[in-house]
């Protein structure tokens, strides 16, 4: 199949049950009326691609050479993104999510060929641009071995231990259309070389933000994150954080000190 960029569009108006769902699988009583704002990264459960099974991967995704190239790499993940939240979508507004691929990269690795494409994102409503966005995918070779792992850092001033389990992810995935089965099927997992459920790296980044929000009382102006280490599902994990001023360092330090995921923040006043 040959492939160029496209550019994608899809317009919605934000309903308020995907942020009701969200704040119930998190046990949080929220309430959501029209105009309330999204809290940050919720907008991903909005303006969701679609795509038919007869264009379902191996992997549950939507198969390589549509959307994102094919580079014969089948292994792909969420390494990280980045964000600039202008303003946060409210309920009830009509927003619209434009996306094309900005960029591939293709290395050699010391595990062995890896590629990493860009897919930019902007967000608008009807006052102009509400968030930009950068997602990082990982290619990898089928048979490619875990990455190294190096220990997380100590000293946070902001911290929640938590877990997730199956009916979590089992959620998150259906509140964002992803049909990834490292997020469901342990048979798969333990073929790509995982011992159990993986959570999902964007559900990761939505906590790390949540506990700025909850614990914190901070909303973030811009955001960046980068996926380290796999979590699995039912086991615990430190989302963790320092403020300094409008700064924020934020990492997650699993149950074995491993860090499975570091990111940064700037904070509105």
């Amino acid at each position: 199949m040959s492939w160029a960029p496209v550019t994608e569009s899809v317009t919605e108006r934000v309903a308020d049950f995907p942020a009701r769902a969200m704040a119930a699988t998190l046990s949080r009583p929220e309430d959501f009326t029209p105009g309330t704002p999204l809290p940050p990264l919720w907008h991903w459960f909005h303006c969701l691609k679609l795509y038919p099974m007869t264009e379902a991967g191996a992997d549950g995704h939507q198969a390589l050479g549509h959307f994102l190239p094919d580079l014969g790499l089948p292994r792909r993940m969420w390494a990280g993104g980045r964000f600039t939240f202008y303003r946060m979508p409210v309920i009830g507004a009509e927003v619209t999510r434009t996306s094309v691929v900005s960029n591939v990269a293709q290395k050699e690795g010391r595990s062995g060929p890896i590629a990493f494409v860009t897919v930019s994102h902007r967000w608008t409503d009807a006052e102009g641009a509400v968030i930009d966005e950068e997602q990082d995918v990982v290619y990898r070779r089928a048979d490619a071995p875990a990455g190294a792992t190096v220990p997380a850092p100590k000293g946070e001033t902001l911290s929640r231990e938590m877990s997730v389990g199956p009916v979590d992810l089992f959620r998150y995935s259906a509140l964002t259309f992803n049909g990834h089965r490292i997020h469901y099927d342990r048979d798969f997992c333990a073929l790509e070389g995982y011992d159990g459920l993986v959570v999902h790296g964007p559900l990761l980044a939505t906590l790390l933000l949540d506990l700025l929000r909850i614990e914190g009382a901070r909303w973030p102006l811009t955001f960046q994150f980068r996926a380290m280490a796999p979590v699995t599902a039912d086991t615990p994990f430190t989302l963790c954080a320092t403020l300094n001023g409008n700064e924020a360092t934020l990492w997650i330090r699993r149950h074995d000190g491993v860090q499975a995921m570091s990111a940064t923040a700037t904070l509105r006043p």
